[in-house]
């Protein structure tokens, strides 16, 4: 029986209750339940709580135990994040009964990492051994306990509802052996028969690569993809709280926006390079390479099919989102760089071990811009090593936006002349503008205050307005040559 593969993320899990009726189970039974393996993510904000607020940087327990080696603060964080798992299952679970194995559960696997890290903070006490070395690993621990708890308990839920749900904990839990990620998949899914029972299959993965070191947050799309590939999956199918659409309807408005309906895995590629991820871009590689098409979902209107992403060109040309982000730009200016080989790659050999994720660059004669997204902290650290390998030169930085129009054929429609008129008629002023020749998306650099009231005139004139192609799509063009 052909089956697919559904990833539902943490906003949705918290609502996983009324997913059970209206996406999972619906008006289905026996077994026309079947056919579907699901990958959930932890509860929304329990990962925040073990490792740390992805958005705010604010500590969880794992960056409190890296930051305070021999305090105990982290434990009470820990603690925090363990009423917030058992807040969590109370609200999905209605049976006595199952609460309290999901609270025994919580209790077990908690403490448990509660012991570990104690053990380990104990060992390293000692001169030999050190705390540092061990971080990677503490980070994977903690990291599986959300993504268990909460496969744990949607099994719970539906095999309550009537469901021949199974509990496949890819955590690595108390597991002494070193096995890859294929393994990992591989050994837990084994005996499983999609066709008469439904997996619930944790996001995260222990391995001996390390999803974390790897991927690190994006870890439970790899997980999703890879269970796609290795199962021959029929279809991928990520379910969010939203649509992807051509922008940001609390933006630009409701009645503006459009769904895409259907794209490509460059358009998916752009949109992560601008934060805005339909998948994590290595996810979407294993995915492509297996020749399994993806879908994105809103998972609160089940009977809509969403947006289908594959391979295919666009049949014309047209600008399908237009989106944005707070960046900074990182200057480095040098007179003497002219006809000087090496700048380019020292800036990007301290930009890489700062761990600094470059969005995109300009450079001219005598000067190298990059385009990041860093904390400012970070940021300073970057620029005092790039000032002490470049004492003559003039590094700095300017707290920018950029606002991106994309699409998988842009071609013949002058999205670049045509978005600075409407940046312009808006009466705001671009810093710069570019586009590539691959013509999938066109980026225009704006002040910090100027990012959202930029996205709504760009699409106001280049998707409200439907812009139309103004000669063949390329894709087209290359047919007929």
């Amino acid at each position: 029986m052909p089956h697919t593969v559904e990833k539902i993320g943490g906003t949705c899990m918290s609502r996983i209750s009324e997913l059970r009726d209206t996406l999972i189970i619906a008006d289905r039974s026996a077994s026309d339940l079947y056919g579907q393996m699901f990958v959930v993510s932890a509860f929304g904000g329990i990962t925040n709580l073990l490792l740390e607020h992805k958005k705010s940087g604010e500590p969880g327990a794992f960056a409190a135990f890296a930051n305070d080696e021999s305090g105990h603060g982290w434990q009470d964080r820990l603690n925090i994040a363990a009423q917030a798992m058992r807040k969590a299952h109370r609200a999905a679970l209605d049976h006595a009964g199952d609460i309290e194995r999901a609270d025994a559960f919580v209790a077990d696997r908690l403490q448990g990492a509660q012991s570990c890290l104690t053990d380990l903070q104990r060992l390293c006490s000692y001169g030999h051994f050190r705390l540092s070395e061990h971080m990677s690993s503490t980070r994977e621990l903690l990291s599986g306990l959300g993504e268990a708890h909460s496969a744990f308990v949607t099994t719970l839920m539906l095999t309550r509802a009537g469901v021949n749900a199974r509990f496949v904990d890819l955590s690595g839990w108390r597991d002494e052996s070193e096995v890859s990620l294929d393994e990992r998949i591989g050994n837990a899914v084994a005996g499983i028969d999609p066709s008469v029972e439904m997996p619930i299959v944790t996001g995260y993965a222990q391995c001996a690569e390390g999803l974390m070191s790897e991927y690190d947050r994006g870890y439970s799309e790899v997980t999703f993809s890879r269970l796609a590939a290795l199962t021959g999956a029929r279809e991928a199918i990520i379910h969010k709280e939203f649509h992807l659409a051509s922008a940001d309807p609390k933006l630009v408005g409701a009645n503006a926006v459009r769904k895409l309906g259907r794209t490509n895995y460059d358009v998916a590629d752009q949109l992560s390079n601008m934060g805005m991820e339909a998948i994590h871009p290595k996810a979407a590689k294993m995915l492509r390479q297996a020749e399994v098409p993806l879908r994105v979902t809103n998972a609160f209107e089940p009977k809509d099919p969403g947006t289908l992403i594959d391979d295919r060109p666009a049949e014309s040309s047209a600008v399908e989102i237009v989106t944005g982000l707070d960046l900074f730009a990182l200057e480095v200016f040098e007179p003497d760089m002219v006809g000087v080989k090496g700048y380019d790659a020292a800036v990007l050999e301290v930009l890489t071990r700062h761990g600094v994720r470059i969005v995109s660059k300009a450079s001219n004669a005598n000067t190298i811009t990059h385009y990041v997204d860093s904390s400012m902290k970070v940021l300073r650290r970057v620029e005092k090593d790039l000032k002490a390998r470049y004492p003559a030169a003039d590094v700095s930085h300017r707290a920018i936006s950029m606002a991106s129009v994309i699409g998988r054929d842009l071609s013949g429609l002058a999205v670049l002349s045509r978005g600075l008129q409407a940046l312009a008629d808006a009466g705001l002023e671009a810093l710069g503008a570019t586009q590539g020749p691959r013509n999938v998306d066109a980026q225009f650099i704006l002040e910090r205050a100027a990012l959202q009231p930029a996205i709504m005139a760009l699409h106001a004139a280049l998707v409200s307005q439907s812009a139309r192609p103004v000669v063949a799509s390329s894709a087209k063009l290359a047919e007929a040559a």
